[in-house]
């Protein structure tokens, strides 16, 4: 029978995670996550909304959301019918609930917004729900 492997540290290297564009329309540079690091509860990458950008309306289905902003300003619509409306700008926090509907965007016609952006979801992507009806 063979040894289970036991969990170890991992470092990814920014430029070794590469990119990728989520269900969401944003693109990621993809950094800890149960491909790059085995993780088994979480997942963190780095998030770029280009100037006028804006991710497709969604959801995470059972899983939370920790943002931080590093760079930029980014505006996001979110709750029950996307009715309710917050700001923030490079050094804020953001926690979203599981289950909470939510479309960030980037509202600057100059500047992009960075971000880095934590779930309770090693796979990222497999729990997002995209919700085209509140697309704004």
């Amino acid at each position: 029978m063979a040894e289970a492997t036991k969990p170890t540290c991992v470092v990814i290297r920014s430029q070794e995670g590469g990119s990728y564009e989520g269900k969401q329309a944003l693109s990621y540079f993809a950094g800890v996550s149960v491909e790059s690091a085995g993780s088994q509860a979480l997942c963190m990458h780095l998030l770029r909304i280009p100037p006028g950008g804006k991710a497709n309306a969604h959801l995470h289905e059972n899983h939370e959301s920790a943002i931080y902003i590093i760079s930029g300003e980014a505006e996001m619509w979110y709750g029950e019918g996307l009715k309710e409306h917050a700001v923030t700008r490079a050094g804020d926090f953001v926690y979203i609930p599981a289950g909470v509907p939510h479309q960030p965007f980037n509202s600057s016609p100059t500047e992009p917004c960075i971000a880095v952006i934590a779930r309770t979801d090693p796979n990222e992507q497999e729990s997002v729900v995209l919700l085209p009806e509140l697309d704004r």
